[in-house]
């Protein structure tokens, strides 16, 4: 076993240069000029645009600024962002609670609707709960994103005025953060409308952002309970005369889960992406 989890963190190392190498050369062979993009100046001199050149390394090897772009990464230094000039890796860390909030609360309404979608479908299948269900969830899965919340702010922010249209939380709340979720800190600060605001503000990204996630799961949770429904152990429990709420539960669920959760695990990932083009709504 410990040989297996070695061999596998040593796959880690040419896969992490692989990435590196891709990540710097793509933006090399960006168009544009990278010192006129980074030194947000217009009408530089040759002589400016050389000193620029130089000390932001551009003038150096590709393989060395390579080697220079791999020592800073490794030391957590990401360079500065070109829009507020500040460290990459601080507005990374005050932004990143935001995305990592959105996204479980995203995969916590896709499991906890997917999941008995998909086995309500399973037990009826054919009926037209399943095939209401499942085209739904084809439906959902293949639609854009970007465009789906952009429906449901027209709907629910627009028209029926149910949801804000964006930000975090009321600007008349205010508390010190502490986790930077949200959600907990208002809970923290004890105030209650803080709370109410902060979700009112969460739902509709985390519906728009959990669309595809609970498609993709409550159809890999109907294709389970469908292949575990006709496994041996369940006609043996349906012989038995136990009541099909134990079996479906205890029987055939359990094991369906198997897959099912393996397919929440990746959908995390997923839901990680898709936060970036839903905060950007």
């Amino acid at each position: 076993m410990l040989r297996f989890i070695l061999s596998k963190l040593l796959y880690l190392v040419p896969t992490f240069i692989g990435i590196t190498i891709i990540a710097f050369g793509f933006v090399r062979v960006l168009p544009g000029d990278p010192v006129l993009l980074m030194a947000g100046e217009r009408g530089l001199s040759p002589e400016r645009h050389a000193e620029l050149s130089a000390q932001l390394g551009f003038d150096r090897p590709l393989w060395a600024q390579y080697l220079e772009f791999m020592n800073r990464l490794l030391h957590g230094d990401l360079g500065n962002s070109l829009v507020t000039k500040k460290p990459v890796l601080t507005e990374f860390m005050a932004l990143f609670p935001a995305t990592v909030e959105l996204g479980l609360v995203a995969i916590i309404i896709a499991t906890v609707i997917g999941v008995p979608v998909g086995v309500i479908a399973a037990i009826k299948r054919g009926s037209w709960f399943d095939q209401v269900s499942m085209t739904a969830a084809l439906v959902g899965f293949s639609m854009p994103i970007f465009w789906w919340g952009l429906l449901l702010i027209i709907l629910f922010s627009g028209i029926l005025q149910w949801t804000p249209v964006s930000g975090r939380i009321s600007l008349m709340y205010f508390f010190p953060p502490v986790t930077g979720f949200m959600l907990i800190d208002s809970l923290l600060s004890g105030q209650k409308g803080a709370f109410l605001s902060a979700a009112s503000h969460l739902i509709l990204p985390a519906v728009v952002l959990a669309t595809i996630p609970l498609a993709v799961i409550a159809r890999q949770t109907r294709s389970a309970m469908l292949e575990v429904m006709g496994e041996d152990y369940v006609r043996t429990a349906r012989a038995k005369g136990l009541p099909p709420a134990r079996i479906v539960g205890v029987h055939a669920l359990r094991n369906a889960m198997i897959p099912v959760i393996t397919t929440i695990g990746l959908q995390i990932g997923v839901l990680m992406a898709g936060a970036i083009l839903t905060e950007t709504i």
